[in-house]
């Protein structure tokens, strides 16, 4: 293969299994502030960055209101990593053996997501995946969150690759539609969405788990190739 590319992850429902905690970390700030949560706003969620969750899902502030829209998130994201250095953080399956069998074939690793670095950097610590991934882009480096590809063109470029060289692991339909504005081949896992709506988002394939994905799963599936 004449150029290089690079295996891109999102980070919750791919990486680490931090859906509860998440959702948890929403109903403490709701009770906190004493605002309104209606059902089903965490799901409709998904893959979006705070700055549009907090005002136009959940409606707890205008979208004008940019210091209250930070203060509202950095304290959910604070409620969230007490939450899991209290109760601890499992890795989804398949993730280490991957990871491990990418670096051995010399495909970088990095980082996708609208989470916040502090998030990934406790994540990586508790799950012990130092050194896995060469970079790492979250919610603060970019300005616009999913379905925009920024967040996925930034993270090809901190491992050196051009925009779309790569493979996107997403659980989330905005972050599939990202993948794909960025011309980045995408494997959806099926955690947080059923695989027929990750299959009508475009993904080029669809797992339930990456134990069913291998370093020349993502090297094939890059070169065009069919992968089952």
């Amino acid at each position: 293969m004449s150029k290089s590319f690079a295996a891109i992850f999102d980070w919750d429902g791919v990486v680490v299994d931090s859906s509860a905690a998440h959702e948890r970390s929403w109903q403490l700030l709701a009770s906190e502030e004493n605002l309104p949560l209606a059902e089903g706003s965490f799901k409709r969620g998904f893959g979006r960055k705070n700055e549009y969750i907090i005002p136009h899902i959940l409606g707890w502030t205008s979208g004008e209101n940019y210091p209250e829209i930070v203060r509202l998130g950095a304290r959910k994201e604070q409620l969230y990593r007490e939450i899991v250095s209290e109760f601890g953080l499992e890795p989804l399956p398949g993730v280490r053996e991957l990871l491990e069998g990418l670096r051995q074939e010399n495909i970088p690793s990095a980082v996708g997501s609208s989470t916040h670095r502090a998030n990934i950097d406790l994540g990586i610590k508790l799950l012990r995946l130092d050194g896995l991934f060469s970079g790492i882009v979250t919610s603060e480096d970019v300005r616009e969150g999913k379905p925009a590809p920024e967040v996925f063109l930034k993270a090809a470029a901190s491992v050196g690759c051009e925009p779309g060289c790569g493979v996107v692991f997403e659980d989330a339909v905005v972050g599939v539609k990202a993948a794909l504005a960025g011309g980045f081949k995408v494997v959806a896992v099926a955690t947080t969405n059923p695989e027929p709506v990750l299959v009508a988002a475009g993904a080029h394939r669809v797992v339930h788990r990456l134990t069913r994905v291998s370093a020349f799963d993502v090297r094939t599936l890059f070169a065009g190739e069919e992968v089952k």
